[in-house]
């Protein structure tokens, strides 16, 4: 099949692969984007992994606790110029008091809810406040968590919400703990707690590409499998956050860190703004095409 440019330009930005080994990756595997992940892998060309998710809209993540329960959640809005107006401030402050209190079980839910449970709906104070503001705001996701009398939230916030993360420890009500948690997360961006939540799956594909990376690098088969898993444990580090060395002390991993003060992360939720999300396309594209097409 034929490669495309936005395949291509989609690979770089994964892999850091250059743009015409991105393009023999996708043609050698049809196209399909999970097997040319491995390929270039198993060739060594992909460099440091880059997120694969591009940042997209605008917008602040916010956290907002009370008593035994905590909201995260991720407001939108078309420039970042927006979020460091004192309106768009207030509507944080508004939606998540509501959002805390109401506890709503979807977006959907939540934007049919009365604002703090009387009067207007949450939608309709929404596009009060965008005729206002002059921008398109919305409410993306949020995510509610509780906790027990002898637990913690950690609540961490980085460049002025852009990322946000709140942490559950327990065996603590030490909030500082929890929040140094939190902030390890919003710097490493793990994907799981233990190695146990990581699927099967999951391991095993990566065994299976460390596997044929090492026999492509020349290495003795009797000796592959024992590289093999020496090499997970870097993948575990990479995802786990209990595996990973703490950003306020390498010299010690998160789960040494946490288990000195007697606790245990129960889960953590980390929003970007704007992950997932589609973005206007840039001048590169053009790049790509023109080099795909050589």
């Amino acid at each position: 099949m034929a490669v495309t440019a936005k395949q291509v330009k989609e690979l770089r930005e994964q892999t850091g692969a250059g743009m015409m080994d991105c393009k023999k990756a996708l043609t050698e595997t049809d196209g399909d984007m999970e097997k040319a992940l491995e390929w270039l892998r198993e060739k060594g060309m992909s460099k440091a992994a880059k997120k694969a998710d591009r940042i997209a809209a605008e917008g602040s993540a916010s956290i907002e606790v009370d008593g035994n329960t905590a909201v995260i959640f991720e407001l939108n809005a078309e420039t970042d110029f927006v979020t460091k107006n004192d309106q768009f401030k207030a509507m944080l402050s508004e939606i998540g008091k509501h959002l805390v209190k109401q506890q709503p079980a979807t977006v959907e839910a939540a934007l049919e809810q009365p604002l703090h449970g009387e009067g207007e709906t949450l939608q309709d104070y929404i596009t009060s406040q965008v005729a206002k503001i002059g921008e398109k705001i919305s409410l993306r996701r949020f995510e509610i968590i509780t906790k027990g009398d002898n637990d913690a939230f950690g609540a961490y916030t980085h460049m002025g919400g852009r990322i946000g993360v709140l942490s559950l420890l327990e065996g603590t009500t030490d909030e500082a703990v929890a929040k140094d948690v939190a902030m390890h997360a919003a710097a490493v961006n793990p994907r799981y707690v233990t190695r146990d939540e990581v699927p099967e799956e999951e391991v095993n594909g990566e065994r299976e590409v460390l596997k044929k990376e090492a026999l492509n690098e020349g290495k003795p088969e009797h000796i592959v499998e024992k590289m093999v898993e020496g090499r997970l444990n870097k993948f575990y580090e990479g995802i786990v956050l209990t595996e990973q060395a703490f950003v306020k002390d390498p010299d010690q991993k998160v789960k040494q860190y946490v288990s000195e003060k007697g606790a245990s992360i129960k889960g953590f939720v980390r929003y970007e703004v704007g992950e997932g999300m589609e973005k206007k396309e840039e001048n590169f594209a053009e790049e790509v095409m023109n080099q795909v097409n050589k």
